[in-house]
């Protein structure tokens, strides 16, 4: 069911390091992703895939992970994803960055879903050296760093927790390292001619 994948598709940010992630998983992700709808159908996205350790660790360097919890550096040594999915625009299909935005979107949220079908997990990282990432996997200055997606099996405890509309909805960690993700209720989201 939909909601079942929804509820495992987490930002996790620890990983077994262990299990990696094979070429032929990342494809797969990516040809779902290629699947989704695009802005006029336009399609400008492509997807740089890294699973090789050194190659992995060098985009790893160039990400800045868990922005609202400041007193810990996440993921936790030796719980760094073992793959990423580099989503970029080509801009020689289509130039306009904003217009593609939602695009992008889309389509990481699809492969995310798509990882938790199969028991894996991921992250979408938008705080990232986009020209520094461009550099490392050798780009053409054409090729636009969008989104970092991180890719593994997920070796972290999550917990949702509905929050009133005047509490914080920032996630935070516990002793135990559990992470907590408060959500605004249902009620409070929605508004109806009833409810304005």
């Amino acid at each position: 069911m939909l909601t079942d994948l929804v509820l495992k598709n987490r930002s996790y940010r620890g990983y077994n390091k262990n299990r990696k992630v094979t070429k032929e998983e990342l494809m797969e992700l990516v040809d779902i992703a290629r699947l989704c709808p695009s802005s006029a159908n336009i399609q400008p996205l492509c997807y740089y895939l890294a699973w090789e350790p050194d190659e992995v660790a060098r985009i790893q360097e160039q990400t800045r992970w868990a922005g609202a919890i400041t007193h810990m550096k996440l993921p936790h040594l030796g719980m760094e994803p073992p793959a990423f999915i580099v989503i970029l625009q080509d801009t020689k299909i289509n130039d306009s960055m904003t217009r593609f935005q939602k695009d992008v979107g889309i389509v990481a949220q699809t492969m995310l879903l798509a990882a938790a079908e199969k028991g894996l997990g991921g992250c979408m990282i938008g705080s990232f050296h986009a020209q520094n990432i461009r550099e490392i996997l050798n780009l053409d200055k054409s090729y636009v760093p969008m989104l970092v997606v991180a890719i593994g099996e997920p070796q972290e405890k999550i917990v949702l927790e509905d929050v009133e509309p005047e509490e914080s909805t920032n996630y935070y960690r516990d002793e135990q390292d559990v992470h907590y993700v408060p959500k605004r209720k249902l009620k409070d989201i929605v508004f109806t001619a009833e409810k304005k």
